[in-house]
């Protein structure tokens, strides 16, 4: 539970306060920025600070420190999740939040403030029901609107919504991350995933979402199961998400939210899925005076499907006059990044490309030639993005919509898409 929440700026000092409790003094706040100096002196810097029986949580966002003071024993992690929401709402409500935003909008923030937080304890923290009665035109709260959306069951949706033409997607995207051998021998795998939801749905809707999951079934259904099913890990799921239904029988029932919102997390550690590229490469310094860098990437997913990838090869700092020769995409020399980078489009799977660049070299120093040969130990990094794939294996079985009032008819629809996130190849020494 929370006694107060400070809004500081970049020295600490306080631009907008509210008091929830009364059980600290407000002039407790003057002491944070001293403990914030001795504590990164001392090496200890953390987001939660407890000093004479008082916990101070805070984060930082742009020039500002938003902070939480509390007595001892109070959930840290769910006040700074809060802290990060309010953040969130204002970046919502005022677009950009900073010392003079702050400054500008403080009746609406203190409305805000008010609304997510009574009492110290947590209340409304979805954008979309706070501006259901808190607006910047007027100012003006709606007492009982407000009383209606706090008491109703759902209160991540309003109601009354209706749309001409009832459609709902759903995307499911994934980041695969990868460290390889120069050899092409996975060393680290694992997939981030998201299910990204845009609801245009009339009314109340309920919605039920089947995936691959997990071969866990209902008591007594002995039926033999067909295809494959995925282990998902460190799931998250949205608000809207029943639970108890999902513990029963891993069925995603829901009503959600109106437009985009973030349906589920997920990762997916053991993982058998091949790397989706293959690259090899070689790095030729040749007489001090110039290097030559040789290339070779495969595409190993469908061959229905393609994708769009940029490799980024590192090179010596000193590096220029480069001379491309390449059979597939377009190559470029960064010397901001010092990297050549090969970028492709349009790759269907399984294919083979190759890649040589030339590039003089501007210096013989012995310094230079040490951090030619530390080049070699940097790793390949590759980037893309390929449409219409889960590289998990996870698939959307079914996808329902139902609204019981109005019984209209909806469009659902499933996209997939696989990225990179942290894809790197160690290049042979």
């Amino acid at each position: 539970m929370t006694s107060a929440i400070f809004f500081l700026d970049s020295q600490g000092n306080p631009l907008l306060s509210r008091n929830y409790r009364g059980d600290i003094p407000m002039s407790t706040v003057e002491n944070f920025p001293q403990l914030l100096i001795n504590a990164e002196e001392s090496g200890t810097l953390a987001p939660c600070i407890t000093h004479e029986g008082i916990n101070y949580m805070y984060i930082t966002y742009n020039n500002i420190y938003l902070l939480a003071l509390s007595k001892k024993n109070s959930n840290a992690a769910s006040t700074l999740l809060f802290l990060n929401h309010i953040i969130k709402v204002l970046t919502d409500y005022l677009k950009h939040v900073e010392e003079e935003s702050i400054r500008d909008n403080f009746v609406i923030i203190y409305e805000l403030l008010d609304e997510m937080m009574d009492f110290g304890h947590p209340q409304i923290t979805d954008t979309k029901v706070l501006q259901e009665y808190i607006t910047q035109e007027s100012y003006a709260l709606d007492k009982a609107k407000a009383s209606e959306v706090l008491t109703k069951a759902i209160s991540w949706r309003p109601e009354g919504l209706y749309y001409k033409k009832n459609e709902f997607y759903l995307d499911v995207v994934e980041s695969l991350n990868v460290l390889m051998s120069h050899d092409g021998k996975v060393l680290q795998s694992d997939i981030v995933g998201k299910v990204n939801c845009n609801a245009y749905l009339s009314g109340m809707p309920e919605l039920k979402l089947g995936l691959n999951d997990s071969d866990k079934r209902p008591a007594g259904d002995s039926r033999p199961r067909k295809g494959k099913y995925i282990n998902l890990e460190d799931v998250k799921f949205h608000q809207c998400v029943q639970l108890d239904v999902f513990e029963k029988d891993r069925t995603i029932a829901f009503t959600p939210p109106d437009g985009k919102f973030e349906l589920m997390s997920y990762r997916v550690r053991e993982t058998t899925a091949r790397p989706l590229f293959v690259v090899s490469s070689n790095i030729d310094v040749r007489s001090h005076s110039r290097v030559i860098v040789t290339v070779r990437a495969k595409s190993q997913y469908r061959k229905r499907t393609t994708g769009t990838v940029e490799i980024a090869i590192p090179v010596p700092p000193d590096a220029d006059s480069p001379r491309f020769k390449t059979d597939a995409g377009t190559v470029v020399y960064a010397p901001e990044k010092n990297a050549i980078l090969w970028k492709m489009k349009g790759i269907p799977g399984g294919k083979e490309m190759a890649m040589k660049a030339e590039l003089q070299l501007s210096t013989i120093d012995e310094d230079d030639q040490n951090t030619r040969a530390a080049v070699k130990q940097q790793p390949v990094t590759v980037k893309f993005e390929i449409p219409y794939l889960a590289v998990s294996g996870l698939q959307v079985r079914y996808l329902k919509v139902t609204e019981p009032r109005l019984r209209y008819q909806s469009l659902p629809w499933v996209r997939y898409l696989t990225n990179s996130g942290d894809y790197m190849i160690r290049q042979k020494s």
